[in-house]
């Protein structure tokens, strides 16, 4: 995330603390190649044209996207448990469905078909949701439902959430691996709150594409981590001439 969105705790690092940092961020911008980002990782199940198609017939702000990257590993349980929220929240949306571990605490992809049975030919003959599988890009400057899974992802949430208060919080307490028992719930409550109609959603909106427009001029030439990036170079070069 760019400095300006973390302001005071870049204050405090530098000033309370007296270290020194160069934030620089978010390094996914700098890639301005679409075509690159597009084609990264296994092909997707439903080609692109598919998809803008499907988008294209939907309202704005109307779709939800539900993807958990390349490495996150989901539970049968927990798996189970987007699907039924993901169906009962009545929202439009494009799920990528990624890896699922063969049972709790085990490492591993099951190639079992988990989906609760008929969904999959119940949002097709709707068309109200779209189910790809493989490596599928993400989206920056949109609200989000969060679910820290590892490491830093739950320091992160809580300045997206309790801070910047752009993103809803899932309910996770430990780490994706430790199964369905710590305290997880999707729900389709958590889907109506972050795409409903109300003041707090609209909100979210604005304060998300607006942090985004943030991120975007942070990685252009004058922006805040462009300058930090240059500063630490000279900072590099100068220790090495001294």
């Amino acid at each position: 995330m760019d400095e300006e969105s973390k302001t005071a705790y870049v204050d405090y690092y530098r000033n309370e603390l007296g270290n020194r940092a160069w934030l620089v961020g978010p390094v996914s911008l700098c890639n301005r190649n679409v075509e690159d980002k597009a084609e990264r990782g296994q092909k997707t199940s439903v080609n692109e044209q598919t998809i803008l198609s499907w988008l294209d017939s939907k309202e704005l702000d109307s779709v939800l996207y539900v993807s958990f990257g390349s490495l996150a590993r989901l539970a049968p349980e927990q798996f189970l448990e987007i699907a039924h929220g993901l169906e009962a929240s009545n929202h439009p949306f494009i799920w990528v469905i990624g890896k699922i571990l063969k049972s709790t605490g085990q490492n591993g992809e099951s190639k079992e078909n988990l989906l609760p049975s008929g969904l999959e030919d119940r949002i097709k003959e709707s068309r109200r949701g779209l189910i790809t599988r493989g490596w599928a890009p993400q989206f920056a400057g949109m609200p989000t439902v969060t679910w820290p899974i590892t490491a830093e992802q739950f320091t992160n949430e809580k300045l997206i959430t309790d801070v910047l208060k752009l993103w809803v919080k899932v309910g996770s307490i430990t780490g994706c691996r430790q199964g369905p028992s710590h305290g997880f719930q999707w729900g389709e409550t958590k889907c109506r709150r972050l795409m409903g109609n109300g003041e707090e959603a609209a909100e979210m909106r604005r304060r998300a594409e607006k942090h985004g427009v943030k991120a975007k001029i942070a990685v252009e030439e004058g922006g805040s981590s462009c300058k930090n990036a240059d500063a630490l170079i000279q900072e590099l070069k100068s220790r090495r001439q001294s």
